[in-house]
């Protein structure tokens, strides 16, 4: 069994909708350090469309309790 943190979004660590905190919690990397990441391969790959992944996971990852 496997003792990771379920994927939630984050009611305390968000910007917009809690989503990058979510991951940061998740993965135990720093928050305002992965949407850093992610603006950047948002803006540099034009194969990454970051505003609509962003969307789907807002909309398919649940709120932590």
């Amino acid at each position: 069994m496997s003792n990771a943190t379920p994927l939630r979004r984050s009611r305390s660590n968000r910007m917009i909708a809690g989503v990058i905190g979510g991951l940061a919690r998740r993965f135990d990397v720093s928050s305002n350090g992965l949407r850093v990441v992610y603006v950047i391969v948002s803006i540099l790959s034009a194969a990454f469309p970051g505003i609509l992944v962003y969307l789907l996971l807002w909309l398919l990852v649940p709120l932590e309790d």
